[in-house]
């Protein structure tokens, strides 16, 4: 029972790359997506639930997330015809999550992937945005993920920064008590 999780953001990784191959937005395409999406809630939550939770495990869940994100990009950038600065912005968020990730990775000789709240509402926003491209159009998505990503991104190397220890649980600094 302990491995489900990781089981399933291996899964998740498996999923995200399959959707590199399929025709984008077909019935099997919404398939594996939904697969991504469900997997990405259930890892951390059975984890949870099971008292199985473990630093491999985080990692593994984090590396599936950037799978995922990466082939959505690869997918959907082609397709959505952004405007440059919606890529300007997207590529602002990547190097700031790689500053993030480097300054982890001095600081504690480890993968720096946080699960803060801000991360996790993030990838809600990436998981959706199909739903809100069609609902809103292209701009409101694109500046109402950008946002997030933009906030949780920051957050993220500011407590990298400034923690002493690495804390992949933290809860971000509108939660810390």
């Amino acid at each position: 029972m302990k491995h489900i999780p990781n089981i399933l953001s291996a899964l998740r990784i498996l999923c995200s790359l399959l959707l590199l191959v399929v025709q984008p937005l077909s019935a099997i395409f919404f398939g594996l997506y939904f697969v991504c999406g469900a997997s990405d809630v259930l890892d951390g939550y059975i984890a949870r639930k099971t008292n199985s939770t473990s630093p491999l495990g985080a990692s593994i869940d984090s590396v599936a997330d950037v799978v995922f994100i990466a082939a959505l990009l690869a997918v959907f950038l082609p397709i959505l015809q952004l405007s440059l600065w919606v890529i300007c912005w997207i590529a602002a968020v990547a190097l700031v999550r790689l500053g993030s990730l480097l300054v982890g990775y001095v600081k504690y000789h480890a993968l720096s992937f946080l699960h803060t709240y801000a991360n996790k509402a993030t990838g809600l926003a990436l998981f959706s945005f199909p739903l809100l491209y069609s609902i809103f159009g292209l701009t409101t998505a694109s500046i109402v993920t950008c946002g997030l990503a933009t906030c949780s991104a920051i957050e993220e190397l500011m407590i990298n920064i400034k923690s002493k220890e690495l804390l992949r649980d933290d809860a971000g600094w509108m939660f810390r008590k």
